[in-house]
């Protein structure tokens, strides 16, 4: 049985705020789904009245704006975390390192929050970039500040950045979108349901069985990253241990 929210008053609990209100809303959403998360059913869940949660966000869509903003968040506070334990890389490898610590650690935050991505890759195309949320757009920057360092041209840069944003949305959304049919049934092809599939029509899909019930996401994700940055050729410079430049 899920936990009763906690209804004690916010001087209990602390003074509320944008962060508190974001990171209820967004562990509302990784336990209950999108359409749980009403501006009604996430002031019951701060143990506060509805008009209060107007203080920090407008209302609904600002606050499904809200949810891209806290994942952006959590993806450069783990940056920051696991920068301190990084080894530097050799030589040209050093932009490549970096690129493979974000897209690793943006997995991580997928993983945590799968209800939250399809959002990520959609809510931030409806407004113009410099409306897009600040943590969204420090992001971007470090992956610039990181080609830029490594001595890549401006137009370089932004084919390295589409290509890298590009696979890693794109590889984690398919992922997501691997639903499985039967996750009890011990036989690949009846756990996933491609049994309903003629074997006549679909042969090269059913003998993919082995492979899609093996999937490894994350690895998939960087072995694919890997393939993809190896087609570039080394950076001019790749200054990015020795300076630590932010």
């Amino acid at each position: 049985m899920a936990a009763e929210p906690d209804r004690s008053t916010p001087e209990k609990r602390g003074r509320l705020s944008r962060p508190l209100v974001l990171s209820a809303a967004v562990a509302l959403v990784d336990r209950e789904g999108l359409a749980a998360l009403t501006m009604r059913r996430l002031a019951a869940e701060l143990g506060v009245e509805s008009m209060a949660i107007y203080r920090y966000t407008p209302g609904k869509e600002a606050l499904v704006d809200g949810l891209v903003e806290a994942f952006f968040a959590e993806v450069n506070a783990l940056l920051r975390t696991s920068a301190e334990a990084t080894e530097p890389a050799e030589g040209g490898q050093a932009w490549r390192a970096e690129l493979r610590r974000i897209a690793r650690t943006f997995a991580v935050v997928a993983h945590a929050h799968p209800e939250i991505l399809p959002l990520v890759a959609t809510r931030p195309l409806s407004v113009p970039m410099a409306r897009r949320p600040a943590p969204m757009l420090q992001l971007t920057e470090h992956v610039f500040a990181v080609l830029g360092r490594a001595g890549f041209d401006h137009t370089t840069s932004l084919m390295v950045y589409r290509m890298f944003v590009a696979w890693n949305l794109g590889c984690l959304l398919v992922d997501k979108r691997q639903v499985i049919d039967n996750p009890d049934e011990p036989d690949p092809m009846l756990r996933l349901g491609l049994h309903r599939l003629a074997a006549d029509q679909y042969p090269r899909l059913r003998a993919l069985v082995p492979l899609l019930a093996d999937y490894d996401d994350q690895q998939e994700l960087l072995d694919g990253l890997d393939s993809l940055l190896s087609r570039m050729p080394d950076a001019p410079l790749d200054a990015f241990y020795d300076g630590r430049a932010g």
